[in-house]
């Protein structure tokens, strides 16, 4: 109980004031998603809306922001061009079934075999990103977006070191809000990215065939938009753990992210996850517990019923300038000193995972060839096994596995052994695979057949198990 009070009311000001900032980021971001999706604004924005809300009640990261994200909207735009809205909101629901499963299934367990070199590649691949959307609202536009750019990030770089009560970004937004509109300049506004309606969302069960059909139809998007949005939500959850230094019930996350997404596809929303740009901003904003991320929810909805008209003027400069010092805060710019000192191999798998996000504008694929990559190099460095010769004793070094039987029966194939009996000593080596074991007897009847004796020696209590276990199957055949 004192938990939940500590996440709800442990930061009630702060909170309050980085929901707030939050909400003002969210919207160019959603409607600019929506537009990625080839959907109305108003999904992208009701969908902001209904996951923030959610996932403050039902989420495992206490401070992270979930809405609408671009990850999940490029895959479904295939969706939406051969099939239509309609049937982006069942996807949207069965997305989060399938999130809901996941979570029950303990998914979260699975983030142990990220390696610290793919979550370096993503969070810069992340901040990559954001950059590069920020691109076409401010390169050249004019001369008076460049300068609009350039003052909100002197704003929220020299504000805090004065004013600490309310967050620089929310300053620099209302105050160049009304610079902007007083003076008449022209700047491009949130206004021109697309129509906000100033309307609550109503409940609505997609218009689709409830059959076999419809189903084949979503599944492949429900499932890619349910891995997509845990990847990213799972791994925003660690970096805003690393952040805030706490800890969070990722298993929960993701429950959390599937009621969110069944709620949102209720609501006429498109599917969303965490969002790692809103969730920094928040952090740095002051945000740390649930009451930010309700705020975020409640206050975007507020600005699209009650302050529609003033919101549709914020210059975009102004939040292009916030998203840029997320992407600055976000880069890990260690990470140069980290190429040039780290593995040769972990070096390469965080390139690569940072050139696959960038090339594809998806994450949960970079962090896939990360993953496999390091798996890969892995195998490689362990699958390295010698053997050494100690009289008639010949002494493992390394693992036996599907990796190095090669290297294990070549020895034996063609080196020239005089002794008439030998010992293979695996006191320094275990046999993990039927493999090992395949080519362990493979050794013996190739020794046999040249009229030596083979005696296996200082087998570990797994060795022997498998060696039995697997014996025991040929005899039966």
């Amino acid at each position: 109980m004192q938990s939940l009070k500590q996440q709800w009311f442990g930061n009630v000001r702060g909170d309050i004031l980085s929901g707030i900032v939050v909400a003002l980021a969210l919207i160019p971001e959603a409607i600019a998603f929506s537009i990625i999706a080839g959907v109305d604004p108003m999904v992208g924005l009701y969908a902001s809306f209904t996951m923030a809300v959610i996932i403050a009640f039902a989420g495992g990261r206490p401070g992270m922001i979930s809405a609408a994200t671009g990850a999940m909207a490029l895959v479904m735009v295939p969706l939406v061009r051969e099939y239509g809205l309609q049937y982006l909101f069942a996807a949207t629901l069965l997305t989060g079934v399938i999130q809901i499963i996941f979570g029950y299934l303990k998914i979260a367990k699975l983030m142990k075999f990220i390696p610290n070199a793919v979550m370096i590649g993503f969070v810069n691949s992340l901040a990559i990103l954001i950059f590069m959307a920020q691109v076409p609202h401010f390169i050249g536009i004019s001369t008076m977006t460049y300068v609009f750019v350039g003052v909100t990030l002197i704003l929220v770089y020299t504000l805090p070191r004065f004013i600490k009560v309310i967050p620089a970004p929310l300053i620099a937004i209302i105050l160049l809000t009304i610079v902007a509109i007083f003076s008449g300049v022209d700047l491009r506004t949130i206004g021109d990215l697309g129509t906000i309606t100033q309307t609550l969302p109503s409940f609505i069960i997609p218009d689709v065939p409830f059959n076999l059909e419809t189903l084949q139809i979503i599944f492949p998007f429900s499932l890619s938009l349910a891995i997509v949005g845990l990847v990213e939500s799972l791994l925003t959850a660690q970096i805003v753990d690393d952040m805030t230094g706490t800890e969070s019930n990722k298993n929960q996350e993701a429950r959390g992210q599937g009621i969110a997404n069944i709620v949102t596809g209720f609501f006429g929303g498109m599917a969303g996850c965490a969002m790692i740009g809103q969730s920094v901003i928040n952090v740095k904003s002051g945000g740390r517990g649930r009451l930010s991320t309700l705020i975020a929810g409640l206050f975007l909805m507020f600005l699209i019923l009650v302050l529609g008209e003033l919101v549709v003027k914020i210059p975009m400069p102004v939040l292009v300038g916030i998203m840029i010092m997320v992407c600055i805060g976000t880069f890990d710019w260690t990470s140069f000193k980290y190429l040039a000192k780290a593995p040769r191999t972990d070096a390469i798998v965080m390139l690569t995972t940072v050139i696959i996000v960038v090339w594809t504008h998806d994450l949960s694929k970079g962090v896939i060839a990360g993953v496999v990559l390091s798996a890969i190099f892995f195998v490689v460095k362990i699958s390295i096994l010698k053997i050494q010769q100690d009289g008639s004793r010949y002494i493992v070094n390394g693992q036996l596995f599907f990796a190095s039987t090669d290297s294990f029966v070549d020895y034996f194939k063609y080196n020239d052994i005089t002794s008439k009996s030998i010992q293979i000593d695996f006191s320094n080596s275990r046999i993990w695979d039927d493999s090992g074991v395949g080519a362990l007897v493979k050794v013996e009847d190739l020794l046999r057949e040249k009229g030596i004796q083979v005696d296996v020696i200082e087998l570990d209590a797994p060795s022997k198990k498998i060696i039995s276990k697997l014996q025991g199957m040929s005899s039966s055949h």
